[in-house]
């Protein structure tokens, strides 16, 4: 198997412990050896380039570089949002020497570093269904998630802009159903699987988030989803943290436990839920454990 330069994140090393100790877990169980960037920083979320586009670049090119001074062509990320702002960045430095030289002079003067511009940025969702293969993964399924229907939430960035991306079909995707179906679960059709979760929305508008929440996970719940699960962490806080209040805001009950990735794959893995972090969930996972226990 492949190894990979290793991009946590901050919300898996922050807010959402749980998606670092599941993705470990579920690479150790396949064999993936990942090389942790352990001196990596904050993608900048796109919040930097509103304010200061190069050095939102320098910051970008400088995890980068670290991947190439490793001997890396690719760099995984965990999350949606980083996947989406550094395969952006990473597409404009590979596509323009100007930018790249410009970046690289602040970063040389910086880290003593500089970037080539030789790294892809692939999701561990990318991997799975590109590099190893969903048939490869059948195989390694010890606990077929049957019965279950997962309802896939792609959120925005690891699909828009699809220039920077190029995995998925942007307005139809079918990456996180397949990798469902692989799991043995059943995945749930609706019509919120590849719109914004609302978390961008929360600083500004959080009656307009908290109802974008709602409007989700209702669908989800309505077209018979027992769980959803999303290769970003932060629509899984906007949906998970959220939801008791998308709740009160629609009236009706929710109650549907939103998984990471690596969580839904551990479980099929037969790994066991407390090594994949189900228990730092505000919606009770117990349930589907439940289910699949029966």
């Amino acid at each position: 198997m492949p190894k990979y330069a290793f991009y946590p994140g901050c919300a898996a090393k922050g807010a959402a412990p749980e998606l670092y100790q599941s993705t470990l877990e579920v690479a150790r169980a396949l064999e993936l050896e990942l090389v942790e960037l352990t001196d990596f920083n904050c993608c900048g979320a796109g919040v930097i380039t509103e304010a200061d586009p190069d050095l939102a670049y320098t910051l970008i090119a400088r995890n980068m570089a670290m991947a190439e001074q490793l001997g890396f062509s690719t760099l995984m990320t965990i999350c949606g949002t980083c996947q989406g702002i550094i395969a952006g960045a990473n597409r404009a430095l590979r596509e323009s020497t100007t930018l790249r030289d410009r970046i690289n002079a602040r970063l040389w003067g910086a880290t003593g570093m500089i970037y080539e511009g030789t790294v892809e940025v692939k999701h561990l969702q990318w991997v799975l269904v590109k590099d190893f293969g969903l048939e490869v993964l059948r195989t390694k399924v010890k606990h077929p998630l049957t019965d279950l229907h997962i309802a896939p939430f792609y959120g925005c960035y690891i699909l828009r802009p699809s220039q920077n991306l190029g995995f998925d079909d942007p307005v139809d995707p079918s990456s996180l159903e397949r990798l469902i179906t692989a799991l043995g679960a059943r995945p749930v059709e609706y019509d919120g699987r590849n719109q914004c979760c609302g978390f961008p929305v929360f600083l500004e508008k959080p009656e307009i988030a908290t109802s974008m929440v709602a409007k989700h996970v209702a669908e989800a719940k309505d077209n018979g989803g027992d769980a959803m699960v999303t290769p970003c962490p932060l629509c899984h806080m906007s949906l998970d943290i959220y939801q008791d209040q998308a709740a009160k805001r629609a009236g009706r009950g929710l109650d549907v436990p939103i998984l990471h990735l690596p969580q839904l794959i551990g479980l099929a893995l037969g790994i066991e839920p407390k090594k994949l972090g189900l228990r730092h969930h505000l919606v009770s996972a117990a349930p589907l454990l439940g289910r699949l226990e029966s």
